[in-house]
């Protein structure tokens, strides 16, 4: 029964110490990527932001005439309205840039998280092919532990046996003996 006991206790220490190792690492990982995915995202939103303000101030240009009497627009406002939609093109493109990365982050997430699922789905099988292993060692102990016992117990009732012959040849020979010194 002991030995049983020892192996449960080996197992929980063998769990603890190669399983919540990983899972802790494992975590951490998760915390960092998690972090700078969520930075991604604030740059990607900031740039968003940014490009509304940006549509905002060309409604504005779009909307100032400063020719002859306020009525037509200048060479001078229609290269504002020009230079503000490219600026509204350059934080488009960031705003494509920075969203492939956030996809890219994204996708390395979920890549290294598929591969990790592999990883503990192969450590829990191999856990489940060693507990069974076990289970089919223990039983075969216990087996051996019973077909012991029988033996012992066959073993004992010969030596009980033998005995009683042994107590009862010892009988007949003092018996013997007496009936034979009484006649001398």
């Amino acid at each position: 029964m002991r030995y049983f006991s020892k192996m449960r206790h080996a197992l929980l220490f063998y769990f603890f110490a190669n399983i919540l190792p990983c899972l802790c690492q494992a975590q951490n990982a998760i915390d960092t990527d998690s972090l700078s995915f969520e930075q991604q995202r604030q740059r990607v939103n900031t740039l968003l932001d940014e490009r509304s303000y940006r549509f905002g101030e060309l409604d504005i240009s779009f909307q100032q005439k400063t020719g002859v009497f306020g009525i037509f627009k200048t060479k001078k406002d229609m290269q504002k309205s020009i230079d503000i939609l490219k600026q509204i093109v350059l934080t488009d493109n960031n705003i494509f840039l920075e969203t492939k990365k956030l996809l890219d982050i994204k996708d390395n997430e979920s890549t290294r998280n598929e591969s990790l699922a592999k990883e503990y789905d192969a450590q829990v099988t191999a856990y489940m092919k060693t507990i069974s292993k076990l289970q089919m060692e223990n039983e075969k102990l216990r087996t051996q532990i019973k077909e012991l016992d029988q033996q012992d117990h066959s073993n004992n009732l010969f030596l009980y046996l033998l005995g009683l012959i042994i107590i009862g040849l010892i009988t007949v020979i003092f018996i013997l003996y007496r009936k034979h010194n009484h006649k001398i």
